[in-house]
C-alpha cells in the first residue's frame, strides 16, 4: 500500500527484455538504499518486486500483465521516473491510500500553466471516469492527485508548485502516456452499491 507521495525521481538504468517482460534497473540513491530483494516499490504509480538491489539501484521485472495495463514498456534507458516506498503502519498517511494497481493508461490533453502552479487535462476511457468524481482522488504515475473537473472524455487536475519539482509531472507535453489508478474507495462503493441494489 503506497500514499502517492513521490519520495525520489530516480533514473532508469537498464531496460531490457525478459522472458516476454521486461526488466528495469532504476538508479535511486534514495529509495533504493533502503530496498531489499523482495520488497515492493511503486515505480510510476505501478506495484513492482524488487528482484535485485545493490547500493543505490534496484532492479524489477515487469511481466507481460503490466507491460498491457501500463507505461513501464515505453520506458527508456535514462528515462525519469517518480518513486514511492510502501506505507509504514505508523506513517502519517499524507495522499490517499495507493494499491500500486494501474487501472489503465491515459494520455495528457493539455498542459497549461497557471502560476503560481499548472493545470493539467488528461483523458481517460469510461471505465476508469466512471469513478473520477470531483475533489476526489486520482493517481497519476504514483501521485496522488485531486480532481479539480471531469467531462465525457477526461479529468483535470491543478498541480502545485512542489508536486511540479519533485516528480516527472514537469516532463509532461501533449500526448504523454500516464498510469492511472481510480481511488480505491470509489471501486469498493460501488461494489457494494450493485450488491445492495
Amino acid at each position: 500500500m503506497f500514499t502517492g507521495l513521490v519520495e525520489e525521481m530516480g533514473t532508469i538504468e537498464l531496460a531490457e527484455p525478459d522472458e516476454g517482460g521486461r526488466r528495469l534497473t532504476v538508479a535511486a540513491p534514495v529509495v533504493g538504499q533502503g530496498l531489499g530483494v523482495g520488497d515492493s516499490v511503486s515505480l510510476n504509480g505501478c506495484c513492482q518486486t524488487v528482484v535485485h538491489a545493490e547500493g543505490a539501484s534496484f532492479t524489477v521485472v515487469a511481466v507481460p500483465e503490466t507491460l498491457r495495463r501500463t507505461n513501464l514498456g515505453a520506458l527508456v534507458e535514462g528515462d525519469r521516473v517518480n518513486l514511492e516506498r510502501p506505507v509504514r503502519m505508523m506513517d502519517r498517511l499524507g495522499g490517499h491510500l495507493v494499491q500500486g494497481h494501474v487501472d489503465a493508461v491515459g494520455r495528457v490533453r493539455l498542459v497549461r500553466e497557471e502560476p503560481p502552479g499548472w493545470w493539467f487535462s488528461i483523458a481517460a476511457d469510461e471505465d476508469v471516469l466512471r469513478y473520477v468524481a470531483l475533489k476526489g482522488s486520482i493517481t497519476v504515475d504514483g501521485v496522488s492527485l485531486t480532481v479539480a473537473g471531469v467531462d465525457a472524455g477526461g479529468f483535470e487536475v491543478a498541480i502545485i508548485p512542489h508536486t511540479w519539482e519533485a516528480t516527472i509531472l514537469k516532463q509532461y507535453r501533449q500526448g504523454s502516456e500516464v498510469n492511472l489508478e481510480v481511488d480505491l474507495l470509489a471501486r469498493y462503493l460501488e461494489r457494494l452499491v450493485k450488491e445492495v441494489s
